[in-house]
């Protein structure tokens, strides 16, 4: 793994971990590599659930979207969301912790695909996601991300 994609992880791991949005959904990123990113999320019955007590699907969408979006990040992209569809699979009860798997599909100059699998503890996938991303701007390599 290069120096350079090692800054940028260290300023991803970062820029996620002060996120309002991501630290209100508890997400944290497990792994990064070039084009991919592995998130885990828990589902907390007085946080994250429904009236029916199975992980509400906006979180869901929260935690498969920002997967997408790091995908992009790694590869330098800065990048917002255009567009996204989502097939929930399974119903997501309260555990400690679910985890989506997001990879680019398409790196364009303005546009990239990405999409998302979702799977429980038990590695039973939940949903599936695909997105389109507008590329707004490039990470630095060479320290804070650039406009």
């Amino acid at each position: 793994m290069s120096e350079q994609f090692n800054h940028l992880k260290e300023i991803l791991y970062k820029r996620y971990d002060i996120n309002p949005f991501v630290k209100l959904l508890q997400i944290t990123i497990a792994h990064l590599e070039e084009g991919a990113a592995v998130l885990d999320m828990p589902v907390l019955e007085d946080k994250h659930t429904n009236l029916f007590n199975v992980a509400h699907g906006g979180a869901l969408s929260g935690l498969a979207d920002t997967a997408m979006g790091v995908a992009c990040a790694t590869l330098r992209k800065k990048v917002l969301t255009l567009e996204m569809n989502m097939n929930f699979i399974r119903a997501a009860t309260p555990q400690k912790a679910i985890r989506a798997r997001g990879r680019v599909l398409h790196n364009g100059n303005s546009t990239m695909v990405a999409e998302a699998e979702v799977f429980d503890s038990a590695d039973t996938l939940l949903l599936i996601a695909r997105g389109t991303f507008f590329v707004v701007g490039e990470f630095s390599v060479e320290g804070e991300p650039s406009a």
